[in-house]
């Protein structure tokens, strides 16, 4: 072969090569921006956990992180949510915060009220709970989100507990409000008999959490919103960074379960982490003999 002959090859194969990657990044961004926020998948996640009654299992759906008007968040998909929700026959559904919205690129704005009111149709056994998030307390938004979901039906928890009557047993349920816009106060639980459900939006108040506190759920992290082998998730709103960002996580006896939501924030984009309603199944008994770390609990894929 000649040296011209070898430069051509060269350059058709270079020329081959450009085609590939321009076809795999264009592919890839169609599936972040397009396929996969429009997604919305129910995730079901068995919590055994030594201090809960054995004798009082419950179904607990979170929704977190709704952002309502980013892209491919429209009433439809909310009323969505709330048939999925519904359909999985919750004991408990919780709120966990940013579930309005202000406004996201390439998004619309539906008012609080409209989104509150779809809402309004959840169903759970023992009650529908929120809690407010920083895009729900922002610019004075915090009077505007709580009258949308008192106007609905929903009971709002800022700093405040609530007892649930569970066959012979009493299970009390407690808000925080949130870390980044208002003052949460984790004394709220503070002697209170077990078992207690505290949520709260922005996980980064674990550390703070009581130990009689049998199960603390959140949202805020969006799981990152990307996740790619062996990087990780690279963009954690979270002081603690990946400590936080997804998933089942045990710190000293205490259970954190952080779902990564559904809307998107900044960017409009998911990859492997798609929007999720999370079923928790949290049941009595010991805890099993491996546990995911702290370290390694919120590195799988959602």
């Amino acid at each position: 072969m000649t040296d011209p002959q070898r430069a051509r090859k060269g350059r058709r194969r270079w020329r081959i090569a450009r085609r590939a990657i321009a076809a795999t990044i264009l592919l890839l961004a169609v599936y972040s921006f397009v396929i996969e926020p429009n997604r919305l998948v129910v995730q079901h996640t068995t919590l055994v956990i030594d201090r809960w009654p054995a004798d009082a299992p419950m179904r607990i759906a979170l929704i977190a992180d709704l952002h309502a008007g980013a892209p491919w968040i429209d009433e439809g998909k909310i009323a969505r949510v709330v048939a999925e929700t519904n359909a999985e026959h919750p004991d408990l559904t919780l709120l966990l915060g940013d579930i309005f919205n202000e406004g996201v690129l390439g998004g619309h704005a539906i008012p609080a009220q409209r989104t509150a009111a779809i809402l309004g149709g959840l169903k759970a056994r023992y009650g529908v709970f929120a809690v407010l998030g920083n895009h729900d307390g922002w610019r004075k938004r915090a009077a505007i989100s709580r009258a949308a979901y008192e106007g609905a039906g929903i009971q709002l928890l800022t700093n405040e507990t609530r007892q649930l009557s569970v066959g012979n047993r009493h299970i009390i349920v407690a808000g925080l409000g949130d870390l980044w816009t208002d003052h949460p106060d984790v004394g709220i639980v503070h002697g209170m008999p077990e078992p207690i459900v505290l949520m709260m939006h922005n996980p980064d108040l674990f550390p703070l959490v009581p130990d009689n506190v049998v199960l603390t759920v959140a949202g805020h992290t969006h799981g990152g919103q990307a996740w790619f082998p062996l990087f990780g998730r690279l963009i954690v709103p979270s002081h603690f960074k990946a400590r936080y960002a997804f998933g089942h996580v045990v710190e000293e006896g205490r259970d954190l379960f952080v779902t990564s939501g559904i809307g998107t924030t900044i960017i409009p984009a998911r990859f492997c982490v798609p929007p999720e309603i999370r079923l928790l199944e949290v049941r009595g008994g010991a805890h099993p003999a491996a546990r995911p770390s702290p370290a390694t609990a919120n590195q799988s894929t959602p």
